[in-house]
Formats: C-alpha cells, sequence, structure tokens
C-alpha cells in the first residue's frame, strides 16, 4: 500500500497550463507528471563550479603605463599590489 500526503501548492498559472497539457497529452494525471518531475529534479546531482573557474576575476580598467606587459615578474608584482615603482 502506498501512502501518499496531500498537499497545496502555488504554481504559477502557465506553468500549471503546461503540466495539465503535457498530462493530457500522456494520457496520464497531473499528479503523476508533477511527480515525475519532482524525482527528476531531486535526482539530479548540484552542478558544482569548476575549481578554476573561481580563480578568474574579470575587471574593466586599464594597464599602468609604467607596467610592461612581457615582463611577466613585474606584471605579477603590480597585480599581487607588491608595487615597487
Amino acid at each position: 500500500m502506498l501512502l501518499c500526503m496531500r498537499t497545496t501548492l502555488d504554481i504559477e498559472d502557465a506553468v500549471l497550463d503546461k503540466a495539465r497539457q503535457r498530462a493530457s497529452r500522456e494520457g496520464t494525471t497531473l499528479t503523476a507528471v508533477v511527480e515525475r518531475a519532482l524525482r527528476r529534479f531531486l535526482s539530479e546531482r548540484p552542478q558544482r563550479p569548476s575549481p578554476l573557474a573561481s580563480r578568474w576575476v574579470v575587471v574593466d580598467g586599464i594597464r599602468s603605463p609604467d607596467v610592461d606587459i612581457s615582463d611577466r615578474d613585474r606584471l605579477y608584482d603590480v597585480m599581487a599590489g607588491r608595487d615597487t615603482v
């Protein structure tokens, strides 16, 4: 015997209409469509951002006129705040 719980949800009208249409097309119930969608959502693993993605910081700015970008060490010093001009 399956135990089911009744609940009340506030669902946007457009979303509910699409779910009803899907249920009708598939010859099933709205409950079955909602349960299937919830099961699929709950079984997904959360996507974690790439560890490299959190390292990049992009900002608008200008290059300091006293930094030659071909001098990597000097560029890194300026970017790290070790500006010794």
